[in-house]
């Protein structure tokens, strides 16, 4: 067995510890670029708590998910001010787009020259300047991965800049600046968690190191996603999914995910929608295709590990596979996740959007290799239903 484990640098989790970014940042930077979300929440705050200790502040916004100009634009700023650290403190686009700047303004050139798949793919060879991830949301568990996924509007995908370089150097998990998400973004960031959980569970590269977080992390999701949905003020309910967030991010940046996520950056680039939405959607009729598949041609201890799941989301230790499947129907319809055709998805798309999502990185990562038949039955699914 061979296997590596990589993460931030250092994890602080709990209750009011964003309160130390200002000391930490202390620690790691003369001069601090802050990227903050659209909504400009706690920029006062925050810059002048900076000043206190002595670390000059400039501050870029991310609105939506973060592109390439978006990226070079914050990149230009930063190296122009000479900035030395950067503090992301926002959703998973927000912290995405601080690590692709970190790991700018040390190597030469544009975000194109490194992006997989549309771009060069060259290597970041210089480390990228500290960087401190804060997410304000539960659900990317970017704060602990090592890629940044951006939105490249003229091919209409979404692709990753990917390096060891991008890992944050300090990432501060706070569940309690997650207490004013609204129930729509607590749905979507959680089933984003949930699904990169799963899918880790059951890839091709699962190891003992990520099966443990992502058993921690199922059960956590299990018992609070729906109570952190319908009182969003729980602290508990939110504190689980925090952890269950942080939790998938290690796992997926140890293992690998699925055909869930193959198709959702593929689906995402060509439509907007929500990452979380569009993943929550394609779940259950990715676990039923997976379950019908390996029954067919795979692994039999995968099915096994479906098994696990099924009992973790229902509580019940006598739960079958089709159990499993029909909890994450259910959570599904208790979060109000609506079909794909509500993101301008047509059955029409399908023989355009599937060959794209076969050649994504994350398909590579599925427990089974499906086949064109089969992504076409879940996509059409996930669009009608």
């Amino acid at each position: 067995m061979i296997f590596e484990f990589a993460t931030a640098g250092r994890i602080l989790f709990g209750r009011g510890s964003a309160r130390q970014i200002p000391s930490l940042a202390r620690d790691l930077g003369r001069y601090a670029l802050v990227v903050l979300g659209g909504s400009d929440r706690g920029r006062e705050a925050l810059t002048q708590g900076l000043g206190e200790v002595g670390v000059r502040s400039i501050v870029v916004n991310v609105s939506g998910e973060p592109n390439v100009t978006v990226v070079d634009d914050a990149a230009r700023i930063a190296r122009s001010e000479r900035c030395d650290l950067v503090i992301a403190v926002g959703g998973g686009s927000v912290i995405d787009a601080g690590k692709a700047i970190a790991g700018l303004l040390t190597n030469p050139g544009g975000v194109l020259d490194y992006l997989e798949v549309v771009g060069g793919g060259k290597a970041l060879r210089e480390p990228a300047v500290p960087f401190l991830a804060v997410p304000t949301t539960a659900g990317t568990g970017t704060e602990a991965t090592r890629n940044a996924v951006l939105d490249v509007p003229e091919h209409g995908v979404k692709v990753s800049l990917r390096s060891p370089h991008l890992l944050p150097r300090v990432a501060i998990v706070d569940p309690e600046l997650t207490l004013t998400l609204p129930p729509e973004v607590t749905a979507f960031t959680g089933m984003d968690a949930l699904t990169q959980l799963i899918e880790s569970f059951v890839s091709n590269a699962a190891n003992p190191f990520t099966d443990g977080v992502c058993r921690e992390g199922l059960a956590r999701a299990a018992r609070s996603l729906p109570l952190a949905y319908h009182d969003g003020s729980d602290l508990a309910a939110r504190e689980d999914m925090a952890l269950a967030a942080l939790f998938s991010g290690i796992a997926l940046a140890n293992a690998r995910l699925g055909a869930v996520h193959g198709f959702a950056g593929v689906l995402g680039g060509a439509t907007g929608h929500p990452h979380g939405a569009l993943c929550a959607r394609l779940l259950p009729f990715v676990m039923e295709a997976n379950i019908r598949a390996v029954s067919e041609r795979g692994d039999p201890a995968t099915l096994q590990r479906y098994i696990e799941i099924a009992r973790t989301l229902t509580g019940d230790a006598s739960a079958t596979l089709r159990d499993g499947v029909t909890r994450v129907h259910e959570l599904c319809a208790e979060l109000k996740i609506p079909p794909l055709r509500e993101a301008g998805l047509s059955v029409a798309d399908c023989s355009r959007l599937i060959p794209l999502a076969q050649r994504a990185s994350s398909m590579k990562g599925n427990p089974v290799t499906l086949l064109d038949s089969e992504l076409r039955q879940i996509l059409e699914a996930a669009i009608d239903q």
